[in-house]
């Protein structure tokens, strides 16, 4: 690892082995040192979860020259620390998290790992970027989110961003229509609505199932919902200020 080259650390929720990571190590190469550090099985809707209660592992599983990964039992947040403190010897230029295997878009951010992950990071001030594709399955087609995913790494690289800002993008599925473009958007006010089915184990044991509807009643045509309906990648610049502040005056006590 050099000085000269921008210095990118990389991690998902979707475990070490999934399609996205791979699929998004092979786009950041090319433009910088890359350390990867990620979780050995799925840490999906993990959030902003940490490891309090069990040992972290870490280990480097490949080294080249201006490539190091490494695989760990914590959560996305879990192995930004670790870069951070254990792992990077400068702070990182960039945190790419992702490609996830699903949407995280709306309120899925505030369950999401691979966001927690990009969060983590604007905390000590290292530029974010989550990048989410909206196809659930394994085998999942990334095929068409190069340019994409490129041109908004490239922007943060070259431009940088507020000390305190993560960017959450979200691409759609690939059809047969090509995407059109690039929406900076809000995040829309929608919602899961959730039940659960109650089952029986082998044993005749009964348990839950979490199920679930996403619901999004927001009429906005500025929102994140909006623009990947209309077939464009969604931008969405996040913080982790979770202050109502509009609210703050008419909240005052005498």
């Amino acid at each position: 690892m050099t000085n000269k080259k921008p210095l990118i650390l990389i991690t998902n929720d979707d475990g070490a082995h999934a399609p996205g990571l791979r699929k998004l190590i092979f786009l950041m190469k090319p433009l910088g040192d890359v350390v990867v550090i990620a979780s050995e099985h799925v840490m999906s809707g993990m959030a902003h979860a940490v490891t309090i209660q069990t040992p972290l592992r870490l280990k480097l599983v490949k080294e080249e020259p201006g490539y190091k990964e490494y695989i760990t039992n914590g959560t996305p947040s879990d192995n930004v620390k670790l870069g951070k403190h254990r792992v990077l010897e400068r702070k990182p230029d960039l945190l790419v998290s992702g490609i996830n295997h699903g949407s995280n878009a709306s309120i899925n951010i505030i369950y999401s790992g691979t966001m927690g992950a990009v969060l983590e990071g604007t905390i000590d001030g290292i530029p974010g970027i989550g990048f989410s594709l909206l196809d659930y399955s394994h085998e999942a087609d990334f095929s068409h989110v190069d340019d994409y995913i490129l041109k908004i790494t490239k922007k943060v690289l070259s431009e940088g961003m507020p000390s305190d800002i993560g960017l959450n993008v979200n691409i759609p599925k690939i059809s047969d229509q090509p995407l059109k473009g690039i929406k900076v958007s809000k995040q829309a006010k929608a919602r899961w609505v959730e039940d659960f089915d109650s089952r029986f184990d082998p044993y005749g044991r009964n348990y839950l199932w979490m199920k679930g509807e996403f619901v999004n009643g927001d009429p906005n045509k500025d929102t994140d919902q909006k623009a990947l309906e209309e077939n464009y990648v969604s931008v969405v610049p996040v913080h982790v200020d979770f202050t109502a502040h509009h609210y703050i005056e008419k909240l005052k006590f005498d």
